[in-house]
This record gives structure tokens, sequence and C-alpha cells, in this order.
């Protein structure tokens, strides 16, 4: 029976399923990314898109983009060489 000592340590190793789908998103963007809104409107919160930045696994980069004649800022997120690897670690 494993104790809560080996629950924990299996936990930090396991990666959260929306993580994963996240991570999956970012890698089907390709070099340019996903912006934040995209990543909204498929389900994710600031918050969640925050902690993959904090964890090394994305960047996020503020961008100017011009639509409908004027410029918006848009913060454009990008999956990381480490969230690549961790996301292939979660698909084995």
């Amino acid at each position: 029976m494993p104790t809560p000592r080996d629950q924990r340590r299996r936990s930090r190793r396991d990666i959260k399923p929306d993580r994963v789908r996240a991570l999956e998103l970012l890698a089907g963007c390709g070099e340019e990314g996903c912006t934040k809104a995209s990543l909204r409107a498929h389900g994710f919160a600031t918050a969640e898109i925050v902690e993959l930045v904090r964890g090394g696994l994305a960047t996020a980069t503020a961008e100017h983009e011009v639509a409908g004649g004027r410029e918006h800022e848009v913060a454009r997120v990008r999956i990381t060489d480490t969230g690549r690897r961790v996301l292939e670690k979660a698909r084995q």
C-alpha cells in the first residue's frame, strides 16, 4: 500500500491533464504561438496560463497587432523546450 510520501512523489511527477491539453495546444500553434485570448477561448483561465509561464513551460510576450484599423496589444504565448519535454514525457 502506498504511503502518503509515495503519493506526494507520484503527484509531483504527474502532470495535470489541463496542463497537458494547454501544452498540446501551444505545440500545435507552431513557432508563432497562441494569443492569450485564444487560450482563454479554449477554456484556460489566466491563472493557468500564468502557471505555465512561471513553471518555465511557456513564455508570454506583449505584441502589437493592427485589426480593424486600430492597434491592439496582445499577449502571445509560446511553448518552451522544457514544455515540449514535459509534453513528450506526459504522452508516454
